[in-house]
């Protein structure tokens, strides 16, 4: 056995497993929507939807004149045009606060044998630094926990402590 069949194998292996997991869905449910229907829909929704409000769906269906249920509206307001001064306000946000911001990620990393090596990744937005990346085979909430305090180490305070003499 050559190490060229034993990645063959692995890629096989995930082939498989990829094929498998995308395999076609059964069809059948609901009809289709016309697609005059949903542009209807969104000219009286506008995209605009109040948050925290689950009765807006309900009120366009009804607008609407024809049965169509709240799910399906709520689902085309979630893919309606969107303004694009929310954008301008969001990325205005970003590069107030890049160098507060940190993304984190903890991910899976399959293994030639099969097996699972789980990565906890920390990168600073503001230098676009790595703070910490680290891998296990079994992660535990105490690993996470210590990853943590080692990609932001916590500065003791410089003041005496209560009771303490204070040293000038």
């Amino acid at each position: 056995m050559t190490p060229r069949t034993v990645v063959e194998w692995h890629r096989a292996g995930f082939r498989l497993y990829w094929k498998w997991l995308s395999r076609a869905q059964r069809t059948g449910g609901r009809p289709p929507v016309d697609e005059q229907i949903r542009g209807d829909d969104l000219s009286h929704g506008g995209g605009k939807t109040q948050l925290g409000s689950t009765s807006y769906p309900r009120r366009i269906a009804k607008l609407l004149g024809f049965k169509v249920s709240e799910p399906t509206v709520s689902r085309w307001l979630q893919r309606a045009p969107r303004s694009p001064e929310g954008r301008k306000d969001w990325l205005t946000f970003l590069r107030n606060h890049r160098e507060a911001i940190a993304a984190m990620d903890f991910f899976t990393v399959p293994t030639l044998t099969f097996g699972v090596l789980y990565c906890y990744f920390v990168l600073s937005h503001g230098r676009r630094k790595v703070l910490r990346c680290n891998l296990t085979r079994n992660p535990s909430a105490l690993w996470i926990v210590q990853q943590m305090r080692e990609a932001w180490p916590y500065a003791k305070p410089r003041y005496p402590s209560i009771g303490g003499t204070a040293s000038s």
